[in-house]
């Protein structure tokens, strides 16, 4: 596709001209199918919905097919042709929504998603063209703060368990003394009477 060229200001007849060289370059321009991948490169959570964005312009009727890259090999995700054909792969049945313009939709992501998306696009004629998006997945760091509080807690009730098991033997420790105290204190009074008795 041309873009087209904003004429300096100038005169009627610069402007023309200006005109009309544009108008050269567009018929000129090749034909066909272009792809356009805005984003490239994705950063996700895990239960993210993402979406895969792409825009593609073409004469006539184009297939449009996405596929995943990963450490487990290619997977297929969906094919259309624009107007009259769809075929989503049974794995993503319900996790996928596909637009008009090349672009699709992952629901509810894991870190399996992580990985390359290739997309293809084929004109009628044959003519193909490609675009790549990596999307990285973290796991929610959430879950690890979730799993720290619960340890904490854990320590904190083992703690207050240790607490009151040694408050308990400190309290017994010290009936313990105060029985043995009392029975000393009783025996050298016995044995003070004794004594004196003699």
């Amino acid at each position: 596709t041309s873009r087209p060229i904003t004429p300096p200001a100038c005169g009627d007849t610069c402007c023309n001209v200006i005109s009309a060289l544009t108008a050269l370059l567009s018929l000129s321009a090749p034909k066909g199918v272009s792809l356009l991948v805005p984003q490239p490169n994705i950063n996700a959570t895990v239960a993210q919905n993402i979406l895969l964005s792409v825009d593609y312009s073409r004469r006539g009727v184009a297939t449009i097919e996405w596929k995943h890259v990963s450490s487990r090999g290619t997977t297929k995700i969906a094919e259309w042709r624009s107007g009259n054909y769809v075929n989503i792969s049974t794995g993503y049945k319900d996790r996928v929504t596909i637009f008009e313009n090349g672009s699709i939709q992952l629901l509810n992501v894991g870190v399996r998603d992580a990985g390359y998306y290739f997309v293809t696009v084929t004109e009628e004629h044959g003519t193909n063209i490609y675009g790549t998006i990596v999307l990285n997945v973290y796991e929610i760091i959430y879950e690890d703060l979730h799993f720290v509080a619960v340890f904490f807690a854990f320590l904190t009730g083992v703690s207050a368990i240790l607490i009151c098991f040694m408050w308990l033997c400190n309290k017994s420790l010290h009936l313990f003394q105060k029985k043995t105290h009392k029975l000393t204190a009783s025996n050298t009074e016995e044995i003070e009477l004794e004594t004196i008795e003699c």
